[in-house]
């Protein structure tokens, strides 16, 4: 019986204990400690002033529907208080503040709130929080808020690790480029990042997208924040183009576009950077075509084509020892450069100056639409000339597309028959179609002289027919060029057969003196 009572007691005391513990001084109850529900989103708080502090945001859902949001940073000093809060807007773009998130102690680097409400009073639960549109800033100290430690997107502006980086080269200053980067938002927006090198300190440099290819030019469609020329670098939320039209992360992966960074707002005409963007993009597919002499000595350079993501072309033509000064209309030709023929498609002139020309090709002169792939098989070769008022006078000349010598070339011998000293080569080189060029040099040929030439069938020993008949040597120069697609009776013939064929070559002192003989060669079989 008295054990009963002990423990009777002991229970009433507990109880009453209990109660006088959960009471604060005002005898009130005390509310319970939230618990957390499972749910919780971290945010990455990038360094801002000094590259060393970095750290996280974590927000992390209650069962009573408030946020416990823990700051942890790392590389703080100790002593230090470092005001942190959530303000509305991306980073990029500033805002009010609209949530204060207390002190971060450097000695720890932490600092926990718990909240259910903007400071405004606005309810704010941990789903608003992770739609919200905002940024966190943690501040140097109350006395230097303009100090920024830590600074990260959080909510709807948080990055989804998706990004793009475009290739921004030099124009118009020697040495400044770099690079744009457009990182997707969980909103679908963007934020891009320009990054420079070789900036001039303090300089402010506007940067735009423009509309269509850098080669073609177009007009202002987004404007970034300028590039600061201390740091290099501009950041901006992209969102809408500067008409007000929805433009996000998507948008500019298939935007017809480019970005030129210019040098000033009262220089805008120098270009410090630029690069094609979206559908503009190259790809990294590129094929370049040699750009031989011809009416000019010295002057010969490059044709380079660089496929885009939508394919089209992006036509570059290098030239060397180009004139100051001069302009140099240049083509696409049908055919071969031997064969000749129209005009199908019209670069760009060349800049004398700079011995360059850049244009975009989506479609002939005609209209005709053509692509990177099908540049690669036209049947085609380059004119780049004089002037526009000497468009006879060629500076520079290549095939190109199907036309294009692969490299693969064999040589044979044309011994002297009946006019001592007359000798030489003929040198057949394929094509990428499989087509020939067929190049005759001779030495000692008169200088007014044309002479026939020809493939006959057999050897030279026994003799043959003509099979097919060569452009004529030129006396003056000694040299035929002649491109070889089919026998003289229409049959097609390629390299590799011109190689195993059963013939001869002869070539002739004049129309008149066929029976004259002043060089001859056995090829293809019969060569040894």
């Amino acid at each position: 019986m008295n054990y009963t009572r002990q423990l009777l007691g002991g229970l009433f005391i507990l109880l009453i204990s209990g109660l006088f513990f959960a009471c604060n001084d005002d005898d009130e109850p005390m509310m319970p400690m939230p618990n957390p529900t499972g749910n919780a989103t971290t945010y990455q708080l990038g360094p801002v002033s000094n590259p060393s502090i970095s750290g996280t945001a974590e927000f992390v859902e209650n069962d009573d529907n408030t946020v416990t949001i823990n700051l942890q940073l790392s590389g703080t000093s100790t002593g230090g208080m470092h005001p942190a809060h959530i303000h509305f807007n991306t980073a990029a773009e500033g805002g009010d503040i609209a949530l204060s998130l207390g002190m971060v102690d450097g000695s720890t680097g932490m600092a926990s709130v718990t909240v259910d409400a903007l400071d405004d009073g606005t309810p704010i639960s941990y789903s608003g929080l992770l739609n919200f549109d905002g940024y966190i800033n943690v501040h140097n100290s109350m006395q230097d808020l303009g100090t920024l430690l830590a600074q990260g997107d959080i909510g709807q502006n948080a990055l989804t690790g998706e990004s793009k980086v475009y290739q921004l080269g030099s124009v118009d200053v020697d040495g400044i480029m770099g690079t744009a980067t457009f990182r997707e938002r969980e909103n679908g927006e963007a934020l891009a990042q320009i990054m420079l090198e070789n900036t001039p300190d303090g300089g402010m440099h506007p940067a735009h997208i423009h509309l269509n290819t850098a080669a073609e030019g177009g007009a202002i469609a987004f404007s970034f924040n300028p590039v600061d020329g201390t740091s290099g670098m501009s950041m901006t939320n992209v969102a809408e183009l500067d008409n007000g039209d929805a433009f996000g992360y998507d948008d500019v992966l298939g935007f017809d576009g480019y970005i030129n960074v210019h040098l000033s707002m009262d220089d805008l005409a120098t270009i410090v950077a630029q690069g094609d963007i979206g559908q503009n993009e190259l790809t990294g597919m590129t094929k370049t075509y040699m750009l031989g002499e011809k009416d000019v000595a010295g002057i010969s350079g490059t044709a380079t084509f660089s496929q885009r993501v939508n394919g089209e072309t992006l036509g570059e033509i290098m030239l060397e020892n180009t004139p100051d000064g001069g302009m140099h209309p240049a083509h696409i030709h049908l055919n071969t450069a031997l064969e000749g023929g129209a005009i199908a498609f019209s670069f760009n002139p060349v800049d004398g100056t700079s011995g360059m020309s850049k244009t975009n090709i989506a479609t002939l002169d005609d209209g005709t639409a053509i692509t990177y792939e099908e540049l690669m098989d036209f049947d085609g070769y380059i004119n780049v000339h004089l002037s526009m008022e000497e468009l006879a006078t060629i500076v520079a000349q290549g095939d190109i597309g199907q036309n294009e010598l692969t490299g693969e070339s064999t040589t044979y011998n044309l011994r002297e028959v009946d006019v001592p000293g007359i000798s030489g080569t003929a040198e057949f080189k394929e094509r990428a179609n499989g087509s020939t060029l067929a190049i005759i040099m001779l030495e000692n040929t008169p200088e007014d002289g044309m002479h026939p030439a020809h493939i006959h069938n057999n050897s030279a020993e026994m003799g043959g027919p003509i099979a097919f008949t060569f452009n004529p040597v030129d006396g003056a120069s000694g040299m035929s060029m002649t491109n070889i697609m089919m026998l003289d009776d229409d049959t097609p013939i390629t390299y590799e057969e011109l190689l195993t064929y059963n013939g001869y070559i002869n070539v002739h002192l004049s129309m008149e003196q066929l029976a004259t003989i002043v060089a001859q060669g056995n090829i293809g079989s019969n060569s040894n």
